[in-house]
């Protein structure tokens, strides 16, 4: 269990940068090497299932934890996969909330 995933995510209300290349490069060794960072910019993970109703499952455990946390990621949905796009909106960034998240799905 990363100690990312105990940590709660903190809503943005912007007025702050973006992490840099060197925090986001820190954080990201804290989560599942299945996530890329994508252009310093936000977070990104595929997800492969045996069919259809595993990915919708699994989409509305990841609905139902971003409500709880207060930090909504994008979520694509298909036939037997789903992917995760995560940053923190109000600044076009990420945060270290993102990561968070990004550790708490991979609990799911």
């Amino acid at each position: 269990m990363s100690a990312l995933s105990k940590k709660a995510c903190v809503p943005c209300m912007g007025g702050i940068p973006p992490l840099g290349a060197d925090e986001v490069a820190a954080l990201k060794t804290q989560i599942d090497d299945g996530w890329r960072v994508v252009d310093n910019h936000h977070l990104e993970r595929a997800y492969s299932f045996a069919d259809f109703k595993a990915a919708l499952d699994f989409t509305n455990a990841v609905g139902e934890l971003a409500e709880a946390e207060g930090h909504h990621p994008d979520i694509y949905l298909a036939w037997g996969k789903a992917k995760v796009t995560i940053w923190t909106h109000k600044i076009d960034g990420l945060t270290e909330s993102d990561f968070i998240l990004a550790a708490k799905i991979d609990q799911l």
